[in-house]
């Protein structure tokens, strides 16, 4: 077999369609059938049955993807090592970030890298920080770019901090947030960014919000305060345009200082030697001046 053909089982595995499989690999139905059958005339058995609902692996056939698994990945490692020797950026660069900074911060970096390493390539994977350090334990991706401040033993470097705000088209002092009938908009997130609200919440006020509404994602949170459907607490970084109808309060505890969030680069030492990993970290540098910092 060839890297195409485990390229199409491993493909076929994760697609468990026929037309979704072909679709993805850029070739017609009748000829990724044909190929399959090649296959399974290699490996002497059945890999795929074909089922009303799509295609169901066999326990040979789980074997055998498995180990095209195997292949495909220590392939791209070797290439990424071979690639490295060379002075020129290539590979593909494997990240998974936060999804706030996947909205609001990374496309200027990665255009940046784009544009001064064409030979690169992206993959980019957003979700929660706890799902980033799962892909990283997994070596899905070379590196990832986490919120809060979770325990990593590998390499660890903070890029930036921004405060949080209530932001609402009425409220005009924090003081307001504890006798107020207009709902408390909330966005789903990950556990720790919830803990820190709830604590500075308890802190102030003792009494939960009278009124919430939780929303999917942060940028219909952010839309829905802007409109003045109610209040959202947001990090700063969600809020790079100028709004005068909008009214930003910075969250302060009673030491003074203004509650935010940090984020932080980790990944594992082997990955950081990776010459577009390396090219990476550069641009990195020059988008947050000053702020990296290694933990």
């Amino acid at each position: 077999m060839n890297s195409s053909e485990f390229h199409i089982l491993s493909v076929l595995a994760k697609e468990k369609n026929m037309r979704k499989a072909a679709e993805r690999l850029f070739v017609s139905q009748p000829a990724l059938s044909q190929r399959l059958q090649s296959i399974e005339k290699i490996w002497n058995t059945k890999i795929f049955i074909r089922t009303q609902k799509g295609l169901l692996i066999t326990p040979a056939g789980e074997k055998i993807v498995e180990f095209a698994d195997e292949v495909i990945a220590k392939d791209a490692k070797v290439r990424e090592e071979i690639f490295s020797l060379d002075k020129e950026v290539y590979g593909t660069l494997k990240i998974a970030v936060a999804t706030i900074i996947g909205q609001y911060w990374l496309p200027k970096v990665l255009k940046k890298y784009i544009q001064r390493y064409p030979n690169a390539k992206v993959s980019l994977i957003t979700g929660w920080s706890s799902d980033i350090v799962k892909s990283l334990y997994e070596d899905e991706v070379h590196i990832g770019i986490i919120r809060g401040n979770p325990e990593w033993k590998g390499v660890k470097k903070h890029l930036l901090s921004d405060d949080l705000y209530v932001v609402d088209t009425e409220i005009k002092e924090l003081e307001e947030l504890q006798h107020t009938e207009r709902p408390f908009i909330q966005f789903k997130s990950d556990s720790t960014y919830y803990q820190e609200i709830q604590v500075w919440w308890h802190k102030e006020f003792q009494t939960p919000p009278k009124r919430t509404i939780v929303v999917d994602q942060i940028e219909t949170c952010k839309q829905m305060a802007l409109n003045g459907i109610g209040y959202a607490i947001l990090p700063s970084i969600t809020l790079q345009e100028e709004y005068d109808h909008i009214n930003k309060i910075p969250l302060t505890r009673k030491a003074d200082f203004n509650l935010h969030r940090d984020t932080w680069l980790i990944g594992y030492e082997s990955a950081f030697r990776l010459k577009q990993v390396e090219a990476f970290l550069e641009v990195l540098n020059e988008c947050a001046p000053g702020r990296n910092k290694g933990s």
